[in-house]
């Protein structure tokens, strides 16, 4: 053999190597033992079901279930599910034979579990129960179309989901068929648009678009992608959580064709991405569409930072940016999943700082009555008292949120995600302040940065980067030591009570730096 066929064969092995080789980071390429694309647990029930039907949406929305009776066979119920399945007059209940099969059928704490099964507190009404919480019906031009924001509007297409969140924001027309939306109202929203210039952004949700026929969910998009000041459209949908397998080549590549656009999923706890899930999500990405989630804040789900945390590392592990934590909203049956926004501002706390930026969602509520998403931040939060949250959104709209009566606070001793959380050595941060701990925070614990063959201390571990405010007595790091008296300046001492020197020309104010004072 010669030196050429020699290049050859050693060029054609390491081209074979490099197609054999799979990243195993990569969580769409998941395999089980057998070899085979990895799949999540099924439900006795449906064992004997081929492949082919269990990886057919349209097999998924035939199969759901919705009774007492077949939901028992399933779960192990108890009373108060009982109770709150036989309710009458209860919000629709229908789950997809995969959603329901990633359920710990022995555990009625199961955090998926607690979103699609009722219980018998739905009925119970609380302090500012409202109907239509978010003031969407007055906002709304003509029916489906709320137009609530200046350059972007809602777009109701239908109000058929692949299953029912319990706490759902439009429990008065979600699910109900005779409140549905057809090709006569798609037309009158589309006709609104075509006469509405200064509105460029598109959000298309319901129930779920991903629910309708492919063709009458395609001649939406087109009819969207005609209207020229139309820039972006956006679909958000929960059907990839419900139902992954209505993510299929066929969608993606129609989706592909109405670019720029963009898709917001609903993930509120890490056992609800799935391979399954990895894989739908890898077709998205891949025919171009980002796609972001959002959460809602739930007691005895996701109101913990711990699991918070995993959820949004899973999230950015799939692509997915964590985009928002929704405050649970005021409307009817959401009251047993209220937290105070208190549990908000800690997850967060929790968050900042301690993960990637990217992967730290913004903490919302959707204001009472039509203010629209207010960040829960300085100059949106006006005041917060033990009952009442005062709210101001970009309009300067005020309004207020009323916090629940009665929560449970999430037990740390009893959770699993906070006995196993990652030790952060010396990072203990706003925790370390709440408790008491300590009246500053300064990095300690990095003796690691030795090991790595750095002999230098860590420049945050020097005690003048990190000089503490005056508060109580710690100044100096003298924590109990008299508080210093403070000289006021010649100029300073000269000034009215209650006013304070002004800087020096050309110096820096806080204001200068977007601060607030």
């Amino acid at each position: 053999m010669d030196a050429t066929e020699i290049l050859k064969s050693n060029a054609a092995a390491a081209a074979a190597a490099d197609a054999a080789w799979v990243n195993p980071r990569d969580p769409a390429k998941a395999v089980g033992l057998d070899g085979l694309p990895l799949r999540s647990r099924r439900a006795p029930t449906w064992k004997g079901v081929p492949n082919e039907q269990w990886d057919d949406w349209r097999w998924q929305l035939s199969n759901r279930v919705n009774t007492l009776e077949e939901i028992g066979e399933i779960l192990e119920l108890t009373d108060d599910e009982r109770e709150g399945l036989s309710a009458d007059g209860k919000f629709r209940v229908d789950i997809t034979p995969y959603f329901i099969s990633l359920i710990d059928p022995k555990d009625p704490k199961d955090p998926i579990r607690r979103q699609v099964i009722p219980v018998g507190s739905e009925q119970q009404a609380f302090t500012a129960m409202m109907e239509d919480s978010l003031g969407e019906d007055r906002h709304s031009p003509v029916p489906g179309l709320v137009h609530r924001y200046p350059d972007r509007v809602l777009m109701l297409v239908t109000t058929q989901c692949a299953s029912y969140c319990r706490y759902c924001t439009r429990s008065r027309i979600v699910g109900d068929p005779t409140q549905n939306f057809n090709s006569k109202d798609h037309e009158a929203q589309l006709d609104y648009l075509r006469r509405t210039p200064q509105v460029r952004d598109v959000l298309i949700s319901g129930g779920d678009g991903l629910t309708l026929a492919p063709k009458l969910f395609e001649k939406i998009l087109r009819g969207l992608r005609d209207i020229p000041h139309i820039e972006i459209i956006r679909i958000g949908s929960r059907v990839p959580v419900f139902m992954p397998q209505r993510i299929d080549d066929e969608l993606c590549e129609m989706l592909a064709k109405y670019h720029p656009l963009w898709m917001n999923l609903h993930f509120n706890h890490e056992q609800e991405i799935t391979p399954e899930v990895s894989r739908a999500v890898d077709k998205l990405t891949r025919a171009g569409i980002p796609v972001g989630n959002q959460s809602v804040l739930l007691a005895g789900v996701n109101d913990c930072v711990h699991i918070m945390r995993k959820l949004v590392h899973k999230l950015v592990e799939n692509r997915i940016r964590p985009y928002y934590i929704y405050q649970c909203d005021l409307v009817e049956g959401s009251g047993h999943f209220r937290t105070p926004v208190g549990k908000g501002l800690e997850i967060i706390e929790g968050l900042r700082g301690h993960t990637s930026g990217y992967a730290v969602p913004t903490y919302v509520i959707d204001s009472p009555g039509g203010g629209g998403k207010i960040p829960v931040m300085p100059n949106y939060l006006i005041s917060y008292s033990d009952h009442k949250v005062v709210l101001r959104n970009y309009e300067g709209y005020i309004s207020t949120y009323e916090e629940p009566e009665h929560y449970t606070r999430h037990d740390a001793s009893k959770c699993a995600d906070c006995r196993a959380a990652r030790p952060e050595p010396g990072q203990e941060g706003v925790y370390g302040l709440l408790a008491g701990h300590q009246m500053w925070i300064e990095p300690k614990g990095h003796a690691e940065i030795h090991s790595r063959g750095n002999t230098e201390a860590h420049r945050l571990q020097d005690p003048s980067k990190w000089q503490p405010l005056g508060i109580g007595g710690a100044i100096e790091g003298s924590a109990g030591a008299p508080l210093k008296v403070l000289q006021a300046t010649a100029a300073a001492q000269d000034l009215p009570p209650g006013t304070e020197e002004r800087p020096k020309e050309g110096e820096p104010t806080a204001a200068a730096h977007g601060e607030l004072l």
